[in-house]
């Protein structure tokens, strides 16, 4: 039998009602249950926790029941889930393979029936990695979402709690229940009462990357198979991954070492400790001060090139984990293949970014990955991915949409006049084919249905009747408010140019929209 359970659990009963009644769940042992020790899987810590963590005490409340503490790797330092003294998970798939972790004993729990709900966490990919290995969800939400109140920190200022259930609605069911904010943590953050400007509330556009990945022979054609899933879910774009890739290798080879090292270096020299996660965290115990701000500007400019992204696209796609080794190749060499195994995760807390892992094969995942606070539409895309029903958002009485093609756009100049107007994005398109996009001047574009035009980008925004009247007189001619057909058979209200104000704009309709054109000029704006 798998060394899944570290302790199991009788006595905490919650309520008999409410959203979670009599759901069992897991809890990762880093996690505290009060009167239960949190060994993050060393065996010497073995005090009782004298209080429970806030994410454990709100599904308690909510009526579902702890069941056990999970394994882990030792104080949450891997994502193979063979770096514990209780014994290593292996693949629900696979006996011969890794369960992933380091919430392996949640992800397994899940996984082989023992419970459908657990708790993980996820500084590197934890939540994740497990989940791709053992075929099910894992949502590693916002940085914050989630109060990391009581638990053992592994990199306090990049920890999230996470879940991991068997379907998206049971992931969103539990999210629904720990999101909240806790005024006892510092790093707890509330969900802002709008989203965040670039965030649709309506996903419709997945980015790919644009070159080749570093994917074991047997996860290529997964990965094929799932960019093929991924064009009946959404419209894709190829996207240069190249900097997120640059920030996941901070998270080992820059100065974050040093705080796993304040979070728990003082238990290194414990009895139990595992000697490949002592090696690790050791070294952090020597970065300098300059070297934590010469990693912190590191990382704010690739920050500053990822955000571009999120202008062009709802979602990120790509695989969680390179392949999938086994127990074996992780006993010969313990550093080299966890490293591999972070290749495509570790860069999402560290860009503040959200994410859920979902089935894309056998023992094979992918995740979907988008900007802070994007949670709840992500999980939209997610269940559309995985076949199930995506929950109806409310339409406002007395709303509009109009679609915007150049200027307006998010981010571009003429944006705050949207945002003023408290217009929200709703989704991301594109017209139907049959159109030519003209440069009118220097900052604007002029849009015109010509029936000889390919497809372009648009942005569809929802505002308020009253807002969309306010706006068409701020519109110049040759511009004007017509039917924009879009290629999703729909038409809605936008911005057209008369084709008399265009006989003699330079067409820029090859640019492939009005971003790509600013681009192209060596301009974002």
């Amino acid at each position: 039998m798998q060394p899944v359970w570290i302790r199991e659990l009788t006595s905490h009963r919650g309520p008999s009602s409410g959203p979670l009644a009599g759901v069992p769940f897991g809890i990762k042992d880093n996690i505290d249950l009060a009167g239960v020790p949190t060994t993050a899987a060393c065996p010497s810590l073995d005090t009782p926790a004298a209080a429970t963590a806030t994410a454990v005490q709100r599904l308690i409340d909510a009526g579902a029941v702890p069941a056990g503490k999970t394994n882990m790797d030792q104080f949450a330092t891997g994502l193979v889930g063979t770096r514990s003294p209780y014994g290593a998970c292996h693949s629900v798939a696979d006996p011969a393979r890794v369960s992933g972790g380091s919430s392996s004993g949640s992800a397994v729990a899940v996984a082989s029936g023992l419970v459908p709900l657990a708790l993980g966490t996820d500084t590197a990919g934890s939540g994740r990695v497990p989940a791709a290995f053992n075929g099910i969800v894992g949502i590693k939400p916002t940085r914050g979402l989630i109060s990391t109140r009581g638990v053992l920190p592994a990199c306090r200022s990049l920890d999230c709690v996470t879940t991991f259930t068997r379907t998206v609605a049971e992931g969103r069911e539990a999210l629904e229940v720990l999101a909240g904010f806790d005024a006892a943590d510092p790093w707890s953050r509330p969900q802002p009462p709008r989203l965040p400007v670039e965030v649709a509330a309506r996903p419709r556009v997945i980015g790919i990357p644009s070159g080749d990945l570093d994917l074991s022979d047997e996860y290529r054609p997964l990965w094929e198979q799932a960019r093929k899933h991924a064009a009946t879910v959404a419209h894709l774009v190829p996207i240069d991954i190249s900097a997120f890739l640059d920030t996941a290798k901070l998270l080992y080879q820059g100065p974050w070492v040093a705080e796993r090292f304040g979070a728990f270096g003082d238990l290194l020299g414990l009895d139990g400790v595992d000697p490949t996660v002592r090696s690790i965290v050791a070294p952090g115990r020597d970065v300098t001060g300059a070297d934590v701000f010469a990693g912190l500007d590191r990382l704010a400019a690739l920050r500053q090139v990822t955000a571009a992204v999120w202008y062009d696209i709802d979602a990120l796609l790509l695989p969680v984990a390179p392949l999938h080794p086994t127990l074996a190749s992780v006993a010969a060499d313990p550093i080299g293949v966890n490293s591999r195994l972070g290749t495509y995760t570790n860069f999402v807390n560290l860009l503040d970014l959200c994410a859920v892992a979902v089935p894309a094969g056998p023992a094979f995942g992918v995740q979907l990955i988008a900007p802070a606070f994007a949670d709840r539409q992500l999980l939209d895309l997610a269940a559309r991915w995985c076949g199930e029903p995506v929950p109806a958002a409310p339409v406002p009485a007395g709303s509009a949409l109009v679609a915007v093609a150049g200027a307006h756009l998010t981010g571009l100049p003429l944006n705050p006049q949207l945002l003023a107007l408290g217009a929200t994005l709703e989704y991301r398109a594109r017209t139907s084919p049959g159109y030519r996009l003209y440069q009118l001047t220097p900052q604007r574009p002029g849009l015109v249905r010509t029936g000889d035009g390919p497809s372009l980008p648009v942005e569809v925004w929802r505002l308020s009747e009253q807002a969309l009247g306010a706006l068409l007189c701020t519109i110049p001619a040759p511009l004007g408010l017509g039917a924009v057909h879009l290629d999703d058979g729909s038409t809605v209200p936008g911005f057209l140019a008369e084709a008399h104000g265009t006989r003699d704009a330079p067409d820029i309709t090859a640019s492939g929209g009005w971003r790509s054109h600013l681009r192209d000029q060596g301009s974002c704006r």
